[in-house]
């Protein structure tokens, strides 16, 4: 894996491998111990872009947020060395509650600087407006950001949930002000859910040369072939919102051409999702997590897998 060929993060110096961890497991479905084995795995396979959020996991009851950003900073301190292989991107702007959202320019301060203690490090190699905030001017937004990244906490900056309108007014504000643009755009993207992505941002992320890493990139798992029947949505507590979204004639449609490529490569349903999804030109890397190194190896074996233009045709025809 040491020789994987990485991906540039738009023309920031960061570049990536073509695999994200999701850390919105860790401290929720992954405990500590779990969460330190999933990430020592994840760099060890040759991959190094983490992403988190501040909110994560506040959705959970008795949590407050923050609690993925815990502990990735408990394993930088237990392994220091660590940090110089990877690539640290969080997020900033989601209700972390007592008025604590958005993205002025004094939330972003004091918000970089909880992340940053959280983390156990000196800076955050990839921060992102994790939502668009109508409320705040964009200059001051990009100012914030200046300035973080002019006291050299912060080294490139992106954007999550934005519509490419407002993506286009934010990259037109940093040309016309001389501060920072965003660099990448996070945006939900799967065989499940492409029109979002390829109808209006794809065009924006390919002529401004932008980076593009997706979320819910097995469609909330419907995509590893877990769910396939309504006994099956019982087991988890994402079962609601997958019967809701994919249990569809379409959903199914795409999980049968999923199975049938997977089939012929003998690989799994998630490594044809996920290397479908990397196979997309000018896309950066699908975000996946795992709860289990099993999992992982399972997630990590998609960069492996070279989709030939055949299968990427059918399973283009089964989503369009």
């Amino acid at each position: 894996m040491s020789a994987m060929h990485k991906r540039p993060l738009g023309r920031s110096r960061l570049s990536v491998a073509p695999l994200a961890f999701g850390g919105n497991v860790f401290g929720w479905t992954a405990d500590e111990a779990t969460s330190f084995s999933l990430l020592d795995a994840f760099v060890d396979a040759g991959f190094d872009l983490i992403d988190t959020a501040d909110v994560y996991s506040r959705w959970v009851e008795g949590h407050a947020g923050g609690e993925s950003e815990t502990i990735i900073g408990k394993w930088l301190q237990k392994n220091p060395s660590r940090r110089d292989s990877i690539v640290l991107a969080t997020k900033v702007g989601k209700d972390m509650g007592e008025g604590r959202v958005g993205l002025s320019a004094k939330y972003i301060r004091s918000a970089a600087e909880a992340s940053l203690k959280r983390l156990h490090t000196d800076r955050i190699d990839l921060y992102q407006s994790h939502d668009d905030d109508g409320a705040t001017p964009l200059e001051e937004t990009l100012e914030a950001y200046a300035e973080l990244m002019e006291r050299g906490l912060v080294r490139a900056i992106g954007a999550s949930n934005h519509s490419a309108e407002r993506l286009a007014a934010a990259l037109e504000t940093s040309r016309r002000c001389g501060l920072p643009r965003y660099e990448c755009v996070q945006p939900q993207y799967n065989l499940c859910d492409r029109a979002g992505y390829e109808a209006e941002l794809e065009p924006l992320v390919r002529a401004e040369g932008l980076g593009a890493i997706g979320y819910y990139s097995l469609a909330r798992g419907f995509l590893t072939g877990k769910y396939r029947s309504e006994a099956d949505l019982a087991k988890s507590p994402r079962g609601a919102g997958v019967k809701a979204a994919y249990f569809n004639p379409r959903g199914f449609a795409i999980l049968a051409a999923v199975d049938e490529v997977a089939a012929g490569l003998r690989a799994t349903p998630a490594q044809v999702a996920l290397a479908w999804a990397m196979a997309r030109p000018g896309y950066t890397a699908p975000i996946a997590s795992a709860t289990s190194t099993r999992q992982l190896e399972e997630l990590t074996g998609a960069a492996r897998l070279a989709l030939d233009a055949a299968s990427i045709e059918r399973l283009n025809r089964a989503s369009a």
